[in-house]
């Protein structure tokens, strides 16, 4: 078995400014987490300063945090925002995908180019007949209410199309001379091959719904059906920012985060990876 060569002295110091600089903006971008961190755990007098650390460290800001907001219950209600948008459009995109590479029919390629030029649509400028839709359905202050508007979504579509049309062609007529339903060549045959993209898109879309925020505080007026998101803006009003309480709310929201990265990380990078390069 071949040893690995080990390095010269001259490869490492080629090699050293470019990971120094990476170190830099490594710290560069986690200097933020980090100050949130610290601002938690400092009385209001402190938090206005420019100490790394906490001088008497206090607890306080959490337990205001805790009883300003139902936490517990608008973490739920993200996690569920982000997972329920994350499975109708990854359903959705599947379904629209399998089927523009599927079928040969007039008009296929009037409807890839609306779904591309719907893309470019920021979701502001559709908002508010978003909202009239939802008003009129009843569905304001409802979790449905959140999620509805984004069962579905063209860059799910765009995104996962790709590896729709690179699936062998010859595999689905096979299976369809088989006398195999189309769901069960779709769920069958070419979903377990392309679970990877399926997989990467499906992170990418839970961290979209886990960051959304707009339209959430445009429909859920209540806390109790609000996400996470929503009950940081409690700590904001025209007297001022309680800005000790903020930090530990938003610390706390970050848990679920990071323990989300910390189980998926090769994953997460992974989509970014793939879906950066497209």
């Amino acid at each position: 078995m071949p040893q690995k060569q080990p390095l010269s002295l001259q490869k490492i110091w080629e090699a050293a400014p470019r990971h120094a600089l990476l170190c830099l903006l490594c710290l560069f971008a986690a200097f933020p987490l980090y100050w949130m961190l610290i601002s938690s755990f400092k009385p209001l007098g402190e938090i206005l300063g420019t100490a790394l650390l906490p001088k008497n460290p206090i607890w306080a800001n959490y337990s205001a945090a805790l009883s300003g907001m139902p936490f517990m219950r608008m973490t739920l209600n993200t996690i569920f925002i982000a997972s329920a948008e994350a499975f109708l459009q990854l359903v959705t995109a599947v379904l629209a995908a399998y089927a523009l590479t599927r079928w040969d029919f007039k008009g296929r390629g009037l409807i890839f180019s609306v779904f591309s030029l719907t893309w470019l649509i920021p979701f502001q400028a559709i908002m508010i007949p978003n909202y009239v839709t939802i008003a009129s359905m009843g569905l304001r202050n409802t979790l449905l209410g959140v999620v509805l508007p984004f069962a579905a979504s063209s860059f799910a579509i765009l995104s996962i199309y790709d590896a729709f049309k690179a699936f062998p062609r010859a595999l689905i007529e096979a299976a369809a001379l088989d006398n195999l339903s189309e769901l069960s060549i779709l769920f069958r045959i070419v979903l377990p091959n392309i679970r990877a993209s399926a997989a990467s898109l499906a992170i990418l879309l839970f961290i979209n719904g886990w960051n959304e925020y707009i339209w959430a505080m445009l429909v859920a007026a209540n806390l109790d059906n609000a996400p996470i998101q929503i009950g940081l803006q409690y700590f904001m009003s025209s007297d001022g920012f309680e800005w000790g309480p903020l930090m530990a709310a938003a610390t706390l929201s970050c848990i679920p985060v990071v323990a989300l990265y910390l189980i998926l990380r090769k994953q997460i990078i992974n989509s970014f990876v793939r879906w950066g390069i497209k």
